[in-house]
């Protein structure tokens, strides 16, 4: 276990054994730009995606004594944003499913590590406009997996749709960022990001 992880499952330690405000604090600032952010991807509201991270975290600490029980924190975090994001929606609009092209999903600048793949600040430039260009549900599943480091079977969850779909939407993504910089990518780190 790595030292980032054994810190996260320390802070859910001390907030379900000892009611420690402090390391409740840590979880909620560690998760909630990456939570307001998928939220956000459902809502397209500022406020109400705000809103859905906050009432998911009420519940969190409402729930602190299980909190020790839960193995896999940020997928269940991940989880507990969409059920409500949903939930806000179905009260909003009266939606029972948001439609894939409904997504709305910002990425940052760089996806890879520079060093690792030898790409030049022009190629970062031509990623980025290749990423933002695929499609809303291709965009999030990518951002999923190379931003949040969520694995294939967990994206699929979350998003209702089969390991097959993510498989194929990011052998897409990656075809296309490899086309806007004349490299291989795709051979490259799809290996390093597919886990099971």
């Amino acid at each position: 276990m790595d030292n980032h992880h054994a810190h996260i499952e320390l802070l859910q330690q001390q907030v379900a054994l000892f009611n420690n405000q402090q390391a409740y604090n840590a979880l909620f600032l560690h998760f909630y730009p990456s939570l307001q952010q998928f939220a956000f991807s459902f809502l397209r509201s500022k406020q109400l995606s705000e809103e859905v991270v906050s009432d998911v975290f009420i519940k969190i600490w409402e729930k602190r004594k299980t909190l020790h029980t839960i193995t896999n924190l940020k997928f269940y975090l991940f989880t507990s944003t969409r059920n409500t994001a949903l939930n806000y929606l179905k009260k909003q609009k009266g939606l029972q499913n948001l439609l894939p092209d409904e997504y709305w999903v910002e990425l940052k600048s760089v996806f890879f590590d520079p060093e690792q793949l030898m790409i030049t600040t022009e190629m970062i430039h031509n990623i980025h406009t290749a990423v933002q260009s695929l499609p809303a549900r291709c965009k999030l599943i990518f951002k999923l997996i190379k931003e949040e480091g969520l694995k294939y079977r967990e994206v699929a969850e979350l998003l209702d749709i089969s390991v097959k779909t993510v498989e194929n939407q990011m052998t897409l993504a990656l075809k296309k960022i490899g086309s806007a910089i004349g490299f291989d990518i795709h051979r490259s780190v799809l290996s390093g990001v597919k886990s099971a």
